[in-house]
Parts: structure tokens; sequence; C-alpha cells
């Protein structure tokens, strides 16, 4: 099942106040960029998350939401990634949803200035 295009629109209008992003489809779901940079991500099945970092992840766990795992090929177990289930709650106030996406977008930006640059293949 791939990620609806209705649920991309409902997001573009609750996160209007947040400002201009992308909505990409990638592995049967979606990524939510701004800047060439993701700050969420819609699951296969719809579940919506936002990335975090020490700074937002007490929000979430506050509200028992859980991280997005993932399995690869010939992995035993699954492996958290750096986004939680947005409480959807959140997700029916524009005003709630944008300061969570600012907050979102922030781990994002930290983690990728973080980030060494790859070396060139070659």
């Amino acid at each position: 099942m791939t990620v609806d295009t209705e649920f991309h629109d409902f997001l573009r209008d609750q996160l209007a106040d947040f400002g201009p992003f992308e909505v990409k489809r990638m592995f049967g779901g979606s990524g939510l960029f701004r800047d060439s940079i993701m700050f969420a991500l819609i699951t296969r099945d719809g579940t919506f998350h936002f990335r975090v970092d020490d700074r937002n992840r007490p929000d979430y766990e506050a509200a028992g939401m859980a991280p997005f795992t993932s399995q690869r090929k010939n992995q035993s177990r699954r492996a958290a990634m750096p986004y939680y289930v947005c409480p959807p709650d959140v997700m029916e106030d524009p005003a709630d949803f944008s300061a969570w996406a600012g907050r979102a977008w922030e781990a994002a930006l930290t983690a990728a200035k973080a980030k060494k640059p790859r070396k060139p293949k070659g």
C-alpha cells in the first residue's frame, strides 16, 4: 500500500504556518523535506513520524509515542530510528502541529550539521 495523496494534502494544510516543505515518495512511504533535509516520515501504513533528538524526544515519550523501527534483511532484531510517532491530537491542531514540526526540523538540521561530509568515490 502506498501513502495516500489526500493525507499529503492534509499535512500541507495543517502545516501551512510551518512554512514550505516537500513531500517525496520513498520506499512505499514518504519523507517530508525542508531545504533537502528530511524532518518527518510517513510509513507505508500511513503512520506519521517526526525527527527527534534529546531536546524533543521527552515530548513524545510523555505522550506514550513509540519510535520508528526498521529491520534490514539478514538482521534478527529491529533497530530504532530517530523518528517518533506524532501524537494524533497534535496533528489536529495546526498551530500545535506546526510547533512540533519546527522542533523536528531543528532536530533534523542539527543532525545534518553534525554529519561528516562523505568522501568522494574514486
